[in-house]
């Protein structure tokens, strides 16, 4: 969160890259099957006095995020319901544009193994602590609590990809 992934990413867009932002796929498919994450997470909501819904009916993300990353079987029950759409819709785009240089801009895509399969180099951005902290707090205007949370459930990513295999390069974004 915050490492600089959607900057480096413009980075390689201006060398004539395409790239697909997995956040964004994220945020669609939410949109998508809101409905259906609304009725997974009722109850959890509601346990924590929150409501997961906005005054539209739609399901509100910040809050959502609040339920998921606040517990590591509620993320795995978000992944299950939002992963397979975020692959199709990513393998979609990779297919449109064979041939082509490509990159995915993912936090996690390490979990969507289908995907990992069609990388060739994986780029881990990182930057310092405190720095990611400033930049989280500026532009999502988050609370500290839940920086930290985000933080504490994105601390193994780069042993994460490092099983995979694929070759790494990792870019320091001060």
């Amino acid at each position: 969160m915050a490492a600089g992934k959607n900057y480096i990413c413009s980075k390689y867009e201006e060398k004539g890259w395409l790239s697909i932002d997995a956040d964004k796929v994220c945020h669609t498919v939410i949109e998508s099957l809101s409905e259906r994450i609304t009725e997974e997470f009722r109850q959890d909501a509601e346990k924590m006095g929150l409501s997961i819904t906005d005054s539209s009916g739609r399901t509100d993300r910040r809050t959502l995020g609040r339920i998921v990353f606040s517990s590591p079987e509620r993320l795995a029950r978000q992944e299950r319901i939002v992963y397979p759409e975020i692959t199709r819709i990513i393998n979609d785009f990779i297919s449109r544009n064979e041939g082509k240089d490509i990159i995915i801009n993912a936090t996690v895509l390490y979990k969507t193994p289908e995907l990992m399969r069609r990388c060739t180099k994986i780029i881990f951005v990182t930057a310092p602590v405190l720095t990611r902290f400033f930049r989280a707090k500026r532009r999502d205007r988050m609370k500290t609590s839940l920086i930290i949370q985000r933080f504490k459930s994105q601390r193994s990513l780069f042993e994460e990809y490092r099983k995979t295999g694929i070759p790494m390069e990792t870019v320091f974004n001060p």
